[in-house]
C-alpha cells in the first residue's frame, strides 16, 4: 500500500516535557487515519510538526516519499483548532480571499460551497454562522486548492449532535473521492465511525496502531443468563472453550473461543438441564480496546 506520509522517530520537547516522544507512523494513501488519545496526548503537536508550524526537536517527516518541503505542503489542506475568518465579510468573500492567497480560480468557490452544503448562505456575514457552518466553511477553504491530503484537528469539537453528524458525513464523502484524511480526535465514536486506521497516543508516545476493522470484527465476549445463575456459573466453569466468567448486573459476561458458537454453548448447557433465557454476543468496540491499551500502560 502506497504511503503519503512517513514519520520517523519524531520528537518535540519543551524543556523536561516530552510532548511527542520518538513517534513512528506511516499514513496510507486514500484512507482516513485517526490519531486518538486523551487531551494532552500529543495529537495537535504531531499535526503541527507535520504541517511545519511547530519545529520538531528531532526526527524526520517525509511527504509522498519526497521529503518535507514547502512545495510538497501545497498538496495538503488543513484545519488546526478554531476556524479563523473575517467576521464581517461574507462566507463567499472569505473564500475569495483564501482563493487569491492560494492562487486558485474564483470559479472553484461555488464548487466547494456546494460540497460543504453552504449554498444559500454564502453571502451572509461569517459572524452569523453557527459553529457547524463555520467548520464547514473552514473545510471549504481547505478544499479550494483540491489537496491530496486533508488534516483535521478535532473537527467536531463543540458541535451539537446535528453538527457532528454533518461533519462526519462530509468527511466520509471527501474520503470517498479518494483523498487521504488525517483526523485527530479524543472522541472514540468519531474515529470508529469514519476512520480506516487509527493510532493511539498517550503522553506523546505511540501505544497502538492498526485497522479499525479489526476492532469492529473482533467478537470475544458474550452475555448470558439463566433462572439458576449459580448452576449456570458452575457449568460455564467446566466448559474449556469459556475462558472467563464475570458478573455484570443480572448477567454473566463470558469470554469464549472464536470457533465456539453460541448455538454450541446453548446446546451444551441444555444437555446439562440449564435453560438459558438470555444469550447474545457482545461486539468489541473501539472504546473497549482503547481502555485496554491504556490499562496495559498505566501512568
Amino acid at each position: 500500500m502506497e504511503n503519503v506520509l512517513e514519520i520517523n522517530n519524531l520528537s518535540k520537547h519543551y524543556g523536561p516535557l516530552r510532548a511527542v516522544d520518538q513517534l513512528n507512523l506511516t499514513i496510507p494513501k486514500g484512507k482516513v487515519f485517526g490519531l486518538l488519545g486523551p487531551n494532552g496526548s500529543g495529537k495537535t503537536t504531531t499535526l503541527g510538526m507535520i504541517l511545519d508550524v511547530i519545529n520538531p526537536t528531532s526526527g524526520t517527516i517525509s511527504w509522498f516519499g519526497e521529503g518535507n518541503s514547502h512545495h510538497l505542503r501545497k498538496r495538503i489542506g488543513s484545519i488546526l483548532e478554531t476556524p479563523v475568518f473575517y467576521p464581517y465579510m461574507s462566507g463567499y468573500n472569505n473564500l475569495l480571499t483564501v482563493a487569491k492567497i492560494k492562487e486558485v480560480p474564483e470559479e472553484k468557490i461555488e464548487e466547494v460551497l456546494q460540497k460543504v452544503n453552504l449554498t444559500g448562505r454564502e453571502n451572509d456575514p461569517f459572524k452569523t454562522y453557527s459553529l457547524g457552518m463555520k467548520q464547514r466553511l473552514a473545510i471549504a477553504a481547505a478544499l479550494l486548492s483540491d489537496p491530496e491530503v486533508l488534516i483535521f484537528d478535532e473537527p467536531t469539537n463543540g458541535l451539537d449532535p446535528q453538527g457532528i453528524a454533518d461533519i462526519r458525513k462530509l468527511i466520509v464523502a471527501i474520503a470517498n473521492e479518494g483523498k487521504t484524511i488525517i483526523l485527530a480526535s479524543h472522541l472514540l465514536d468519531e474515529v470508529q465511525r469514519v476512520c480506516d486506521f487509527f493510532a493511539v497516543l498517550r503522553r506523546g508516545q505511540l501505544m497502538h496502531v492498526g485497522p479499525v476493522a479489526d476492532v469492529k470484527n473482533e467478537v470475544s465476549t458474550a452475555e448470558i443468563a439463566a433462572a439458576d445463575m449459580d448452576q449456570l456459573r458452575k457449568s460455564l466453569s467446566e466448559i474449556y472453550q469459556v475462558s472467563k466468567v464475570s458478573k455484570e448486573g443480572s448477567l454473566f459476561i463470558i469470554e469464549i473461543e472464536e470457533n465456539f458458537s453460541l448455538a454450541e454453548l446453548n446446546a451444551r448447557l441444555f444437555e446439562e438441564g440449564i435453560a438459558v433465557n438470555h444469550l447474545t454476543m457482545r461486539a468489541k468496540n473501539l472504546e473497549q480496546q482503547f481502555l485496554e491499551i491504556l490499562a496495559q500502560n498505566p501512568s
